[in-house]
């Protein structure tokens, strides 16, 4: 473990400290107590922080690396990197890369490669479909080296497809991920394969208001789907800027703000999606979001009178319980994953700050609130400004 020292650390406005062995939180002690709990010989072990507030450090459960085929854009390195400055501890991997990641030696070839960078932790997603055309994966040979399988960036327009996919997703234990093109009317078709076959649905980036009242409708008839929506469909709305799905209405973006405050929306994912100067001018949709995501939520939430505990569940706690992480809450027994952040911070977002290799955002110059000043991971203090 680090022996960085910090103190007057606060969770939920409790200042604690905090004792982490093996990358495992053993102990959490009030600051009020701590000198009655622990021995002066115990200190070494031990970690306090000065001055700021420990939070979860993120799950995104939606990303693109653009690893192999596309490292003009991003990289694997890169898009640590970056995700690790935005307090991103875990991220997973989209499989839309070339060759397509569809197969284990794939998956396995870049679980090595991340495993060699050690930066931060990446889950290799795995294609649905071969190549992302006709053929099912072999699911039973990938399903427990994967979070889960989507086709992410391409629609499953076969029916056939999807409820087969769907139903090997109930009898063997695994997620499947969609992209929704048209939107609403590709979810209700997908809610009505799932009431059908069953199985097991997450709902990738949901923009509109007839989508989310859908998987309302769905989620109280008891299906078994879960759904995210993104920073910037939660920050813009109605903007010239091409991203899939594309910007929506004010009304839209309102929609699904209240249906986060109503705990309908399970998770906040960036959909990172690196794109070079060129390829943006050519008309390829997506923008950076790793670095941008904590300080345009928090301001959302902010802004909506949302309260701290709902992002972290969203943006940590809720995302590690669907992929089955001992992470994402502050609590002993968990992994010491945080992040030291200064929610109150009001920044410009500027194209220096970007790590990435690509620049694509909306967000150069916009006023952000709340900045991650440093992350840990397993008890490492793996970045600090």
């Amino acid at each position: 473990m680090s022996k960085q020292l910090f103190e007057n650390l606060t969770y939920q406005q409790i200042p604690i400290s905090m004792l982490v062995e093996d990358g495992i939180i053993k102990k959490i002690v009030p600051e009020e107590t701590f000198s009655e709990e622990v021995e002066l010989s115990e200190l070494d072990n031990w970690v306090n922080f000065l001055g700021n507030k420990a939070i979860p450090s993120f799950v995104d459960m939606h990303a693109h690396f653009r690893d192999p085929g596309f490292t003009y854009k991003e990289d694997l390195e890169s898009g640590m990197n970056a995700a690790m400055r935005g307090g991103f501890s875990t991220v997973c991997a989209m499989a839309n890369t070339n060759p397509v990641i569809d197969n284990i030696t794939l998956v396995e070839n870049n679980n090595k490669r991340i495993k060699d960078l050690n930066l931060i932790d990446v889950l290799q997603v795995c294609a649905v479909t071969e190549n992302f055309g006709d053929s099912l994966v072999d699911f039973e040979s990938i399903k427990g080296t994967v979070p889960f399988f989507s086709n992410d960036g391409k629609n499953i327009d076969d029916e056939a497809i999807m409820r087969e996919a769907l139903r090997l997703s109930k009898e063997l234990g695994f997620i499947v991920a969609t992209h929704n093109e048209p939107e609403a009317e590709t979810v209700i078709r997908d809610i009505g394969l799932l009431e059908e076959v069953g199985g097991n649905l997450h709902v990738c980036h949901v923009s509109k208001k007839d989508t989310i009242e859908a998987i309302i409708d769905a989620k109280k008839r008891g299906l078994n789907i879960t759904c995210e929506v993104t920073p910037h469909h939660l920050y813009f709305s109605d903007l010239d800027y091409k991203v899939h799905p594309p910007f929506r209405s004010e009304e839209d973006r309102n929609s699904l703000i209240e249906a986060l405050k109503d705990n309908y929306i399970d998770v906040i994912s960036t959909d990172h999606a690196p794109h070079s100067a060129e390829d943006k001018l050519n008309g390829s949709p997506g923008l950076i979001n790793f670095q941008s995501a904590y300080g345009s939520v928090n301001k959302v939430f902010n802004e909506n009178g949302i309260p701290e505990s709902r992002l972290t569940e969203m943006m940590s706690s809720k995302p590690a319980e669907i992929l089955g992480l001992n992470s994402g809450i502050l609590e002993e027994g968990r992994q010491a994953n945080f992040n030291i952040v200064n929610p109150d911070e009001k920044w410009i977002f500027m194209e220096d700050d970007i790590v990435s290799k690509s620049k694509n955002t909306p967000f150069i110059g916009e006023e952000l609130k709340g900045k991650v000043l440093a992350q840990i991971l397993r008890g490492d203090i793996i970045y600090s400004e």
